[in-house]
């Protein structure tokens, strides 16, 4: 490969928040070049009515999403609702790399799909969790790459290592806290600022949120086996960001340093993916703007449970971050291209 080849992309859904992160995260990056904007409720305006923070892109007029209209990139990014993509993306050439942001190709399970989203399993792509044993090698091969949902990133990265290493029993709990930016952009009235504001509360309560079935299919592949999870988002008054408690029984006569020790173990090499030194716990400020994922780890001797905390920009690296991380697998390019490591702070 070589360094300074550069490639085109076309992003479809940029009007929204995750094709807005794509699109500014590709301002920064020397080997990918957005080429077009589209989204079709948009058609015909400029980019910078819509996503004002996009200066570099802000005279880009917006294109249509039709198959048609996204022939010609060396790359296309779905970021489009959920059972948008997978028409679109059965009529781009096959050469084209395609990263759908959406859930359409995360799911193994045909009946899991009919059970979560209904209707026809559209297929099954290579998942975009390159942290994940054996994906790596995957994706740098991949052609058609499923970003992952922004709470199975957090879950997933927090309770894999524990999972794959046997040290806690596979029944997991999960209570996790999002900003608004993960409902998408639509205006929804309890999404309102004066509904929000001072207020947090609970949403898809009682294992029917749709990222549940992704969590299991990863932390059941970590463990070898299958995994329960019992996952309970709450919504708070923030605009990005995502903070996951997650805990799990421990099996017997594991100790702290034990399990800190696998995660070292898993994450010490990872670039994005860091454990925190012993009695600083994440916050989701830390990781804003950034492609990182901070977690801490905890032994609840009392109660015999793994506690793990993990925070994450669910807009960076839960969608536009781990998009373009993926394509730089794909394209043979250094994994961290484009991509930034700090926050931003205050």
């Amino acid at each position: 490969m070589n360094a300074g080849q550069t490639w085109t992309v076309g992003v479809t859904g940029a009007t929204g928040y995750a094709g807005g992160e794509v699109c500014r995260l590709l301002a920064g990056h020397p080997n990918l070049t957005l080429a077009g904007v589209h989204a079709n409720s948009s058609a015909g305006r400029r980019l910078g009515e819509l996503q004002p923070h996009l200066l570099p892109f802000a005279d880009l007029v917006v294109q249509g999403s039709d198959a048609a209209d996204l022939a010609g990139y060396d790359v296309v990014v779905l970021a489009l609702p959920h059972g948008e993509s997978a028409a679109i993306a059965a009529q781009l050439p096959e050469d084209t790399l395609v990263i759908d942001c959406g859930a359409d190709h995360r799911l193994n399970d045909p009946a899991a799909w009919a059970r979560w989203y209904g209707g026809d399993h559209p297929g099954t792509w290579p998942y975009g969790l390159p942290e994940l044993p054996g994906q790596r090698e995957e994706l740098s091969k991949a052609r058609r790459i499923a970003v992952p949902g922004c709470y199975p990133t957090s879950v997933t990265l927090a309770m894999a290592p524990a999972l794959a290493a046997g040290l806690v029993e596979p029944e997991v709990v999960v209570v996790a806290a999002s900003g608004t930016s993960g409902a998408g952009k639509s205006a929804k009235p309890h999404l309102l600022g004066s509904e929000v504001m001072g207020s947090v509360s609970a949403y898809g309560v009682g294992g029917v949120h749709r990222h549940t079935p992704e969590m299991i299919q990863g932390l059941s592949q970590a463990a070898g086996a299958d995994v329960t999870v019992s996952f309970t988002p709450t919504l708070v008054p923030m605009s990005r960001g995502i903070l996951a408690t997650c805990s799990a029984k421990l099996q017997p006569g594991v100790t702290a340093e034990a399990a800190r020790a696998a995660y070292e173990r898993a994450y010490g090499d990872e670039p994005f993916v860091h454990l925190l030194p012993e009695g600083q716990w994440p916050t989701t400020a830390q990781v804003l703007g950034a492609n990182t994922v901070a977690l801490q780890v905890a032994v609840d001797p009392d109660a015999g449970r793994l506690v793990v905390v993990a925070a994450v920009d669910n807009l960076t690296k839960g969608t536009g971050g781990a998009a373009i991380q993926c394509a730089n697998l794909a394209l043979g390019l250094p994994e961290t291209t484009g991509l930034p490591l700090v926050g931003v702070a205050p």
